[in-house]
This record gives C-alpha cells, sequence and structure tokens, in this order.
C-alpha cells in the first residue's frame, strides 16, 4: 500500500495547478504592446526669483562626427572624447534648448530652434510649448542670442507665417549688420557660411522693418541683459537674466556640447566665426560662471540644460542640477 506523505501531496498539488495553468495561460495570452518610438515633449521649470524659466527643448541631432569639426584637433581625439562621454561610436548628440522667461509682465523666448521641416527629431519647439501650457501668441519678446538656423529658423512656421505673431523680434546689431550684409553674402567662402546666409534671408527678408537690433550692456527684457560672447558669431551675446538676488546666464553658443568643448575650452569648433576669439570668450564666460557659481543655461547642454560650470584641469566641467518636482 503506497502511503501519501507530505511530499507527494505537494508535489500532486504542483501538477494539477500545472495541469490547470496551462491551457488557461495559452488561450488568454496577450500579444506585446507595441513600442512607442518616442519621447513625450521635454520642458523643465525652475524658480528664479519672481521670475518662472521653462526650458523648452527643440530635439536633438544624432550624426556622425564631420571631418574638421574641430580645427586645431584630430579627428581621432575627437572621436575618442565622445566616446569617452558615451556617445554612439563616431557620432555627436546635439541638443537644442531655448528658453522661455516669465517675468510676471511680460513672456520672453530666448532663441527658437529650428522650426518646420529640417528633420524629424529636430523643430519639436512648438509642441514642447504646447505641452508645456505656453501659447506661442502669448509671447511678447523673441531674444535671439545669435543669428545662426538653429537659433532664429523657428520664427516662422512652414507656410512663412509668423510663430510668434504678437512678439517683438530682437537680435544683436553686430550680428544683423554681418548676416544681413549683401557684400559678406556674396564674398562667403564655405558652405556653412552660405547656408547662415541663405537662412537669414529666407527668416528676416520681409521683417527688416520690423526687427529691434539690441547692444551689448542693456537691457532686452524685464531682468534679462545682453552680454558681450563674441567669437561664435560676431555679436554673439550671452544673456544674465536677474530677479532679486537670483541669476541665471544664458550661455548660447558659447560652449557647443559641453563634454568636448567645456572640457577642453581651447578646442575650436568648425561654427566659431573668430575661432581665436571664441576660445578667448569660453574661458572669460566660465571663469565668471564657476567663480561666481553661476546657473548657467547652455543651448547645447544635455536636457534640462541647467547646470553649474567647475573649473576642472585646464577646463571646466558641467555639473547639472538636480532634478527636482516642483519648482
Amino acid at each position: 500500500m503506497t502511503q501519501l506523505t507530505r511530499r507527494h501531496l505537494l508535489g500532486g498539488a504542483a501538477a494539477a495547478a500545472a495541469t490547470v495553468l496551462t491551457p488557461f495561460s495559452i488561450t488568454k495570452s496577450h500579444a506585446a504592446a507595441p513600442p512607442i518610438g518616442k519621447q513625450a515633449p521635454s520642458f523643465y521649470r525652475t524658480k528664479l526669483g519672481d521670475f518662472e524659466v521653462t526650458v523648452v527643448n527643440d530635439g536633438a541631432r544624432v550624426a556622425p562626427i564631420p571631418n574638421g569639426f574641430v580645427r586645431n584637433v584630430s579627428q581621432d581625439q575627437v572621436i575618442a572624447t565622445a566616446e569617452a562621454a558615451f556617445m554612439p561610436k563616431g557620432q555627436l548628440v546635439a541638443p537644442f534648448n531655448p528658453v522661455v522667461v516669465n517675468t510676471g509682465s511680460k513672456l520672453v523666448l530666448l532663441d527658437t530652434g529650428f522650426g518646420p521641416g529640417v528633420g524629424p527629431t529636430v523643430g519639436l519647439l512648438q509642441g514642447t510649448m504646447k505641452a508645456a501650457g505656453i501659447d506661442p501668441k502669448a509671447i511678447d519678446i523673441v531674444v535671439c542670442s545669435h543669428m545662426h538656423g538653429d537659433h532664429i529658423l523657428g520664427i516662422k512656421n512652414a507656410d512663412g507665417s509668423l510663430a510668434f505673431p504678437n512678439a517683438e523680434i530682437k537680435v544683436p546689431a553686430l550680428d544683423w549688420a554681418f548676416w544681413m550684409n549683401d557684400d559678406n553674402a556674396a564674398k562667403a567662402q564655405d558652405g556653412f557660411t552660405k547656408g547662415q546666409m541663405g537662412f537669414n534671408r529666407k527668416i528676416f527678408g520681409d521683417l527688416k522693418d520690423k526687427v529691434t537690433r539690441y547692444e551689448w550692456g542693456k537691457e532686452v527684457a524685464p531682468g534679462i541683459t545682453a552680454i558681450d560672447a563674441k567669437g561664435h558669431t560676431p555679436g554673439h551675446s550671452a544673456l544674465v537674466i536677474q530677479s532679486g538676488s537670483s541669476r541665471v546666464l544664458f550661455q548660447g553658443d558659447v560652449t557647443n556640447v559641453p563634454d568636448l568643448f567645456l572640457r577642453n575650452p581651447d578646442w575650436q569648433v568648425m561654427f566659431d566665426h573668430n575661432p581665436d576669439e571664441a576660445v578667448a570668450t569660453r574661458k572669460r564666460i566660465h571663469d565668471m560662471a564657476a567663480t561666481e557659481k553661476l546657473l548657467v543655461s547652455g543651448f547645447h547642454f544635455p536636457f534640462p540644460s541647467l547646470g553649474y560650470s567647475e573649473k576642472s584641469g585646464n577646463g571646466y566641467r558641467l555639473v547639472p542640477v538636480a532634478w527636482n518636482p516642483t519648482i
């Protein structure tokens, strides 16, 4: 006679469970959910005194590092440095991060991104602003740090209408004098400069009487002052946003991708109009930011593009802000 032990009983229960559950699991299985394939619109808010600052991402590009991307460093060294920062092999990741400042009296947009039609991963500003609850029609002032395409093309929609129809548009006076000069356009030799000349005519050709040219050392909006950051372009400007004792430095393109050009401030990116000036500006601006412990917003910094510049060796390192679910 077979004796039923605890072991037999547990084994039999497991077998019975398998008999019951297996047919059920086969007949009731669910198909895997399809991948969504894209991120949610990326915006990030922070409080600055009485102001509210919102970073509104326009997208990012992942592209092969072009030959000559850094003028004064070998291509192998550039690729190795990008890989050391965990970028895809042989490629560069470049984000684009405009900023909206709510001063209480004015809603101010700093740079506009690419606008529509340039590529599927950029030109996302309008969708980001909508997700952030910011109506483009409510923008009072658009301030461009300089007049390269990724900072101005978003001024217009795909049909040529103004993306921010009620806004005053402000650009650096020295940039306007260079980029809108027909003699300079005729003399442009390299493809990049020719392309930027074309972009400026596309955006500003019918807006010449509607654009305000600003000078360094003056307010471009309440609490926002333009400062000399020349080199990347003739009139390239950084913007100091101040409310009470709180400040943010919108550095524009003083440094391009920080893992390359903040860590190596002597590197000369191919987009710099005057490389030597750009290097001197980079050191001056980030020495100031590091010494004064300024919060810095960089157009090409990793989202949310806010952090602190800290001296490190012969260069600087970016210390990102700690993410906070409130402002």
